[in-house]
């Protein structure tokens, strides 16, 4: 009897715990005085894209490039990329904007902050640079 109390608890915690990611999907931006944010280097940034890792980056005209490894870019003909909740981010009219209804209906991106597959931390500020949560 207690095994089977016990057994009945576990599974209404993990079926609690698996409403609760549901109901809250997205974690908390990190809290501006709480992250160092440090300008990017490379100017690059990581995404998924199809199932597969790239790297991406913006030019002087605000368009996206991406890369495999680094070294040999091409131009994003979407301009998009995809962030850690598969939401499909793209510039457009100054504004950095997001999707997640397949490019439905967009909405401007919060802070201009997304995060990468990996679970770091990226943002734009106005003048297009790059900035990533350290």
């Amino acid at each position: 009897m207690k095994r089977n109390l016990i057994f009945v608890a576990c599974a209404l915690l993990f079926h609690a715990t698996g409403a609760l990611s549901a109901a809250f999907p997205d974690p908390p931006a990190p809290a501006t005085r709480n992250v160092n944010w440090v300008k990017s280097k490379s100017g690059s940034w990581a995404a998924n894209r199809e199932g597969k890792s790239f790297w991406y980056r913006l030019d002087r005209n605000a368009r996206i490039w991406w890369s495999p490894d680094g070294h040999e870019w091409a131009e994003v003909t979407d301009g998009m990329w995809a962030d850690k909740q598969d939401r499909w981010l793209k510039i457009g009219e100054g504004k950095l904007w997001w999707t997640a209804d397949a490019g439905k209906n967009f909405e401007e991106v919060p802070e201009w902050k997304w995060q990468g597959p990996r679970g770091e931390w990226y943002k734009f500020d106005a003048k297009w640079t790059l900035w990533v949560a350290h």
